[in-house]
């Protein structure tokens, strides 16, 4: 199933977790974990868009720079 391991023994993994834990601290991890995955998505979802800008940000100056150099050449002809 889940790399080699049966429904068996992720049972026998769940009871044992649950018996160091206890279902308050398991429940608070849970939370814990799931927010710290969420935070991650953010921030990378971030990045991503801040790096789509910058690209973008970049291009629009290069074309800039393009058409100010073909006005140039323009009036010198």
């Amino acid at each position: 199933m889940f790399g080699g391991f049966g429904l068996t023994e992720l049972l026998v993994i769940l009871a044992i977790v649950l018996l160091i834990f206890g279902p308050k601290r398991l429940k608070n991890i849970g939370s814990d974990l799931g927010n710290a995955i969420k935070g991650f998505r953010t921030a990378v979802t971030d990045d991503d868009e801040a790096t789509k800008a910058a690209t973008i940000e970049k291009s629009d100056a290069i074309e800039g720079e393009v058409t100010k150099t073909e006005s140039k050449q323009d009036t010198h002809v």
